[in-house]
């Protein structure tokens, strides 16, 4: 039912006139007018004028026979005002006990994530301390004070403090405010063993050098092998550091630097367009002392000085490399080590790893040494960042040529080994199209021989213009009152060798008529593209073979040494690999999927499916027992007598006599208990159709037949 909302009675009454005393605010009844909307669903102003006049006189009345005391003036409020509650704001006002900076600083600890944002430069810590709105505050502290004078280079030159000295005087400072907690002593917090060894790994590939240089200086590896004892008296002395083998290996690292500088520079142009910290230093940023990738080796002691730091990525060290060394740190490991390190300060690194520049997006991997905080560094990296270049076509290649894991498959169920030979190579279909497009040629030539002696039509036959791009075209052909796909291959008349292949014809036809001549069957040899493709399959056969025996030598190896058949992590359990994992081939899984098209043929003939379930008037099981194709074929066949077979089973099954229906309604098997009361029908009862509910029986249509 609709509702009527009555409106209130102050909104009705008139301004309060001299003869009527104004009736006060207490008085007036806040109860609404409330209307029966059932009987009176619009109310006429008359009606509501009728109304207003009996209230109006029943007030006056009331007021005269006995007059009641005015309340006392309530205080008003704007209406953008609220009244306070001093109660509440005792309870649950906040209480500024704690300043800003200890409340920062409970929040990073009660939270456990890093305040990068908030470690600021001295500058930095002014800038945002002295501005309070948008209006500027003068100056209180003279730590501000000297930070701000520190602003002008001018300034800064004549208190000595010059590039690195202002860097320097800009982290004594910080830690002079913020002091970090006192390092723990660790295995690594000792001396250090610096030797002048030359890398293992020299000369990098395709450069060679003079083989007796070259054995003379990894000698220094057998020299230098045995272990250096940390606890001993320390050495200082240079007779065993094989200074001579180091300055040969010097000599020749410098004429491959200046051999190969041009071309690296050349390639870090070409791959590397985006800035990004550790990549190649180049234009103004590179130095003519700086060092190239195959001096450094894992394991080297360097001195180098904090470049960058980075939230994801980690510090970026300079150690006069022409790439930055990478010291891995991410996530909430800042929270432990923002005091330690500082952009700009000077440490003390170890080289981890020295990787392609490449494939890899940072080539140098090193540690701290000094300050002593790698046993702060908890969130390491599980493989080291890489890059997609577009010639990676491979994934499992790149992942392999990375250092990662294979990418997890479903295991086929078979053995490779066990499988038949292939002897398909790819090439046969090429000659197989060259083959056809020369017969084909040879055969219009022998039906019509006037027009290929034409040269104006030979020479635009052979110089018509061939687009690769476009040589493949599918189409579809009429055939027989249906449409087929026509694929047409385009083939370039430059690969034809139509020479060959009118001699071999004209061989063969020479051949042919003398064995008609004696009376014997011509049989037809393999024409030459057939042999060459026959040599092509049997090349591929025995590639084949080769593979499949350099496998089960692999095998037996591997179980001769009791080793693993397959590569670990290649294959999964099919209970890992359900229904719900992520298959990159799948339209469901594509970024832009929105459900399969509404005319596809799946989902039409679903459709279809439904709209004869709704048809049907009956029992439940009727909806599975007369499928879609079953009801089709009934359309087809006579109404009368099926209808009527149908009946007849029908009343015989019973165990009373029905009566005999009209001749309108004859044939139709309807159960009227569906038409009684829906709430007696549960909810369980209904009919699923593919796992989903059927919809619900209407009568619309029932009687249309």
């Amino acid at each position: 039912m609709g509702s009527c909302k009555a409106p209130h009675l102050l909104d009705f009454f008139p301004v309060a006139s001299s003869s009527v005393p104004a009736i006060p605010r207490a008085v007036v009844p806040s109860a609404p007018l409330f209307l029966n909307s059932a009987r009176c669903p619009l109310l006429s102003w008359q009606r509501l004028r009728w109304q207003q006049g009996r209230v109006r006189r029943r007030q006056q009345q009331q007021l005269f026979q006995m007059p009641l005391p005015l309340p006392p003036p309530r205080a008003t409020y704007a209406p953008d005002e609220l009244p306070v509650d001093e109660e509440f704001l005792t309870k649950f006002a906040p209480k500024e006990n704690e300043s800003e900076e200890e409340a920062r600083r409970r929040n990073w600890v009660e939270r456990g994530w890093a305040p990068w944002e908030e470690i600021l430069t001295p500058e930095g810590d002014f800038a945002r301390k002295s501005l309070n709105e948008g209006e500027e505050v003068p100056l209180q502290s003279p730590e501000a004070i000297e930070a701000f004078k520190m602003l002008s280079p001018a300034y800064r030159r004549s208190k000595g403090l010059d590039g690195d000295a202002y860097t320097q005087w800009q982290i004594d400072s910080q830690m002079a405010k913020n002091p970090p907690d006192p390092q723990e002593p660790t295995l690594w917090d000792g001396p250090l063993a610096l030797r002048m060894v030359p890398p293992r790994d020299w000369p990098p590939r395709g450069w060679t050098v003079d083989k007796d240089e070259l054995a003379f200086i990894r000698e220094a590896h057998k020299l230098e092998c045995d272990r250096v004892d940390l606890e001993s008296e320390v050495r200082t002395d240079v007779d065993s550091a094989s200074l001579e083998r180091y300055k040969v290996f010097m000599k020749q690292y410098t004429e491959w630097a200046v051999a190969n500088r041009d071309r690296l520079e050349d390639e870090a142009y070409e791959l590397d367009q985006d800035y990004f910290s550790g990549r190649r230093k180049r234009g103004k940023d590179y130095k003519d002392d700086m060092l190239e990738l195959p001096f450094f080796y894992p394991g080297q002691i360097c001195v180098g000085k904090v470049t960058t730091l980075h939230l994801q990525q980690g510090a970026f060290v300079d150690v006069g490399c022409v790439h930055d060394g990478w010291v891995p740190i991410k996530g909430n490991d800042w929270y432990w080590i923002r005091h330690h390190i500082k952009v700009g300060m000077q440490v003390i690194v170890e080289i981890l790893a020295k990787r392609d520049p490449y494939r890899f997006r940072f080539p140098l991997e090193m540690r701290f040494v000094d300050p002593n905080i790698d046993h702060l560094i908890f969130n390491r990296f599980e493989f080291p960042p890489i890059f997609h270049r577009e010639e990676d076509k491979n994934p499992e290649e790149l992942w392999r040529d990375a250092g990662r894991p294979p990418i997890p498959r479903k295991n086929p169920g078979y053995k490779i080994e066990e499988q038949a030979l292939l002897s398909n190579h790819p090439y046969v279909d090429k000659l197989w199209q060259l083959h056809v497009s020369e017969q084909m040629i040879l055969d219009d030539e022998e039906k019509n021989p006037d027009k290929y002696k034409d040269k104006e039509f030979l020479e635009s036959f052979f110089n018509a213009p061939y687009d690769e791009e476009h040589s493949i075209e599918h189409t579809e052909v009429y055939y027989k009152k249906s449409w087929l796909p026509k694929t047409i291959l385009k083939t370039n008349v430059r690969e034809l060798d139509l020479d060959a292949a009118r001699a071999e014809r004209q061989l063969n036809n020479r051949l042919k008529n003398e064995a008609r001549e004696r009376g014997e069957e011509y049989k037809s040899p393999k024409t030459r593209r057939m042999i060459e493709m026959d040599e092509y399959d049997f090349l591929h056969w025995r590639r084949s073979l080769e593979e499949r025996e350099a496998l089960i030598r692999d095998i037996s190896v591997r179980r001769a040494l009791d080793m693993p058949l397959e590569e670990p992590g290649r294959y999964l359990d099919d209970s890992v690999l359900g229904k719900d994992r992520y298959d990159p081939t799948s339209p469901l899984y594509r970024y832009d999927y929105w459900g399969e098209p509404k005319n596809s043929e799946k989902s039409k003939q679903v459709r279809m499916t439904e709209d004869h379930n709704r048809s049907i008037v009956g029992k439940g099981n009727v909806w599975y027992d007369m499928p879609y194709e079953e009801a089709i074929k009934q359309q087809t066949r006579g109404e009368g007598s099926s209808r009527r077979d149908a009946l007849r089973e029908n009343t015989e099954q019973g165990a009373e006599e029905e009566e005999e229906e009209d001749d309108d309604d004859d044939g139709l098997d309807f159960d009227y208990e569906i038409l009684g009361d829906s709430s007696s029908v549960s909810a369980a009862g209904k009919p699923f159709v593919n796992g989903t509910e059927s919809p619900g029986v209407s009568d619309e249509g029932m009687f249309e037949d």
